[in-house]
């Protein structure tokens, strides 16, 4: 995927330069409190992008979807199931709609739906977000938010498999 500056990001790029210009000329406290404040937040945020980039890369690398269908088929543990299902809901990247095929395989080949909802519900804990939220809210705040979710989609998983057992 490669990364383009649309003329319209150049415009509205070229529009607050502008706009900041002819408030500095008004008010140059205001500019450089806005330019310090906006220092400050790049100092917090580059940490967190270094180790989501490198949390990432190994993800990418080391998790392959062909793995999944091997340990997640008919005959799977129901634990070992069930915490792949997690793990790999939470450090899955990536729009969703490119792990629909991989999930429609998987329950081909006998995986329960509500260990597709698990994984389809840990998607929304992100391994590369959790830098950005410890900063911004703290670690007490995002490790019970992780296992409030965590628990919430497992809960979620019995009640998508009870319900289709009844369909």
């Amino acid at each position: 995927m490669r990364f383009q500056i649309t003329n319209k990001a150049w415009y509205f790029l070229t529009i607050i330069i502008i706009i900041y210009s002819i408030i500095a000329v008004f008010n140059t406290s205001l500019v450089k409190n806005a330019l310090e404040i906006f220092l400050d937040i790049i100092a917090k945020i580059i940490p967190a992008f270094i180790l989501v980039f490198v949390l990432m890369t190994l993800t990418n690398y080391f998790v392959k979807p062909k793995m999944l269908v091997k340990h997640l088929g008919e005959k799977s543990n129901t634990v070992k199931a069930l915490t792949i299902a997690i793990i790999t809901g939470i450090i899955s990247s990536g729009p969703i709609y490119m792990w629909y095929p991989l999930l429609s395989d998987l329950k081909k080949q006998g995986v329960r739906p509500g260990l597709i909802a698990i994984f389809l519900y840990n998607r929304a804990v992100k391994i590369p977000l959790l830098p950005l939220i410890i900063v911004y809210f703290g670690l007490a705040y995002t490790i019970i938010l992780t296992i409030v979710m965590i628990f919430a989609s497992i809960l979620q998983g019995f009640i998508v498999d009870k319900a289709l057992k009844k369909a």
